[in-house]
């Protein structure tokens, strides 16, 4: 009988990058992946230099797991109304960093023949959202990204993939003040069939999944985390 592999034992001692970690899934990533082992290297500063991706690689020496953690709050700006101010400050805070820590951190990867990717990153990318154009917008760049740049690498066993995610109890977008609205509870009971938000140590051991070696199959991928919001 073949006997199967634990799941993220592959983890012990391998180096995990996971930038802006004091925010959005930041502190929970942390957690799961110092549990099993890894030696994470966190970063809790945001990502607005273009230089700065470069040298976070470069300080952080060998990564086998990038998980670009970025967030920024989500403007609600009616379309019409969105300037250019906007627009460029949600994109230098999601989009841009995206590129630049793949471009870092690639040429050791592909020369390993061995790698992770990992975005954390919103189902606003994949149904429309009344008031989060810009947001949405930047969103599903990141997207694309990951689904062009996970098959370009995917023959040099580095794998590039998403998790597209809402209603997943975090500080950043779900801090407790707006939890206790009864607005809210409204909408989390008539929207997200499952009536909850996700748990963080359910979103990090999606993430934990997606990073060990004995998953190597899945490229490009977006994968919804939202109790249903995306079906």
């Amino acid at each position: 009988m073949t006997t199967l592999p634990q799941l993220g034992a592959s983890l012990r001692n391998r180096r995990v990058l996971i930038t802006q970690s004091a925010d959005f899934m930041g502190p929970a990533l942390c957690a799961a992946f110092q549990s099993h082992g890894a030696a994470v290297i966190a970063d809790a500063d945001e990502l607005l230099d273009p230089k700065r991706p470069e040298k976070l690689v470069n300080d952080a020496g060998q990564v086998d797991v990038l998980i670009a953690n970025l967030a920024c709050l989500a403007p609600s700006t009616p379309a019409e109304k969105v300037d250019d101010t906007e627009w460029d400050d949600v994109f230098a805070r999601l989009v841009l960093p995206l590129p630049r820590l793949c471009r870092a951190v690639l040429p050791q990867m592909l020369a390993r023949k061995s790698g992770k990717i990992i975005v954390m990153g919103s189902a606003s990318a994949l149904r429309g959202m009344k008031r989060a154009s810009t947001y949405s917008a930047a969103r599903g760049a990141q997207l694309a990204y990951v689904r062009a740049l996970g098959v370009e690498v995917a023959p040099h066993n580095v794998q590039v993939n998403a998790i597209a995610q809402n209603f997943v109890d975090n500080a950043t977008y779900f801090p407790p003040q707006v939890q206790a609205l009864e607005k809210f509870q409204q909408r989390l009971a008539a929207e997200v069939p499952v009536q909850r938000l996700g748990t963080p140590e359910e979103d990090a051991m999606l993430a934990l999944f997606l990073a060990c070696d004995e998953v190597r199959f899945m490229v490009g991928q977006s994968i919804p985390f939202a109790g249903g919001w995306v079906t």
